[in-house]
């Protein structure tokens, strides 16, 4: 796990980590938990984000924590989502899980994939 200070880190917005804290609490998931982060290829605009909770990081993680929540990115995925900020929208319209990337020189419509 790598805990240097990182230029450009992960954000997690106040609304993301009481979503992330809930949803570790309702999995009955460690307090090592936090949400997994990643990208892979795919998607209508060429790369999809992952996202998943997870018991703990990984030995090559990258680790960022704000407000008590935690989010694992893996080294690969930190170049395509450095500077991301996670957000969390409890209303009906684009409930769930909202990411603004940085890196993203177009985004779908849905905002669940984007290119660089």
């Amino acid at each position: 796990m790598n805990e240097t200070k990182i230029e450009n880190p992960i954000v997690i917005t106040p609304k993301a980590a009481v979503e992330i804290k809930r949803r570790l609490a309702e999995g009955k998931l460690p307090a090592t938990g936090g949400l997994r982060l990643a990208v892979k290829g795919g998607g209508c605009s060429g790369f999809s984000y992952v996202f998943d909770l997870d018991q703990g990081p990984k030995d090559d993680d990258l680790v960022f924590e704000q407000d008590g929540a935690r989010a694992f990115v893996d080294p690969k995925s930190f170049k395509f989502l450095q500077g991301l900020r996670v957000d969390f929208n409890p209303g009906m319209y684009k409930h769930g899980f909202q990411f603004e990337n940085p890196n993203a020189t177009k985004s779908c419509g849905c905002g669940s994939s984007f290119s660089v």
